[in-house]
């Protein structure tokens, strides 16, 4: 591991505001039921396939999840860091009622369906337990703001309302436009998180109306990074190869951008490695994003 090194580069309050997820990397053990579920229940499609890596996306658009095979991995222990959902964002009311048709009748069950004033979702669990979130957002103009924060709650999804504006027609896979909305983790503690998030990395924090939660987001949107303390403040990482979550993909619009990031990771004498997709650093609970444009 070294320090970033970035040549003298001016660091504004906050990341760049065109700061967007890319893909999330799974550390799987079956890669083809994996494969198999996120195709037929999430309604991805493989991009590109080979024998230990294959990658998801929604119709033509980027990578969105990428499972690493790794048969030999340990699931990732009870009361430790990690993925809690990754959310994936359809366009619009009617895509989500389709998503819910789409894992319904490939048999699979929710854990989960929420309003949350912001947006309205389900929530499930891949094979090996990784959490999923499916969403649509509101209107923006909808979001109500106080003084920099955004106001969230969890309500019960209106399912009839959503499953009104049904596609007549199934549609088997996801749509152009689909994005990775948003991860959600599982952290060791609020404030050192708050202190990489928002302090090295610029985000803004959204709101800290959850207990034991603190969201953040670039451009104002409602959040990009969700985080909480629900396995146990002071939760270890899991162990090194475990399965689960590899890393996640912070976008930069730019160079430019991308370079005063890595200036204010630097800045903070954080650590970090060339990884294929970027540049890799860990959060303090040992969640690894990688920085890339």
């Amino acid at each position: 591991m070294t320090s970033a090194s970035v040549s003298c580069v001016e660091t504004p309050a906050s990341i760049d505001p065109n700061t967007r997820l890319g893909r999330v990397r799974l550390r799987v053990r079956d890669l083809d039921a994996m494969t198999s579920f996120y195709e037929l229940a999430i309604g991805l499609r493989v991009i590109e396939r080979d024998h230990d890596r294959v990658t998801l996306g929604a119709g033509d658009g980027p990578p969105l999840v990428e499972l690493l095979h790794r048969p030999a991995g340990d699931p990732r222990p009870d009361a430790t860091t990690g993925l809690f959902h990754l959310a994936l964002l359809v366009p619009d009311r009617a895509q989500l009622a389709a998503a819910i048709r789409r894992v319904t009748e490939a048999g699979w069950s929710f854990t989960g369906a929420s309003d949350h004033l912001v947006s309205e979702a389900v929530y499930l669990r891949d094979p090996e337990g990784n959490g999923i979130e499916i969403y649509r957002d509101r209107e923006p103009a909808e979001w109500d703001w106080d003084a920099g924060a955004v106001r969230m709650a969890t309500l019960p999804l209106d399912v009839p309302g959503v499953m009104a504006d049904l596609p007549e027609e199934p549609l088997p896979q996801m749509p152009a436009g689909t994005v990775l909305g948003h991860v959600h983790l599982n952290v060791s503690d609020i404030p050192a998180t708050e202190s990489f998030y928002a302090g090295a990395l610029g985000f803004d924090v959204t709101t800290r109306t959850y207990p034991g939660a603190l969201f953040l987001s670039a451009g104002g949107y409602h959040h990009h990074i969700g985080s909480n303390t629900w396995e146990g403040p002071g939760a270890p990482p899991p162990p090194a190869g475990a399965l689960g979550l590899d890393a996640f993909e912070v976008v930069l619009p730019d160079a430019a951008a991308l370079d005063v990031a890595l200036a204010r990771v630097a800045d903070a004498g954080l650590e970090t490695r060339e990884d294929e997709a970027g540049v890799l650093v860990a959060d303090p609970s040992k969640n690894a994003l990688i920085l890339r444009v």
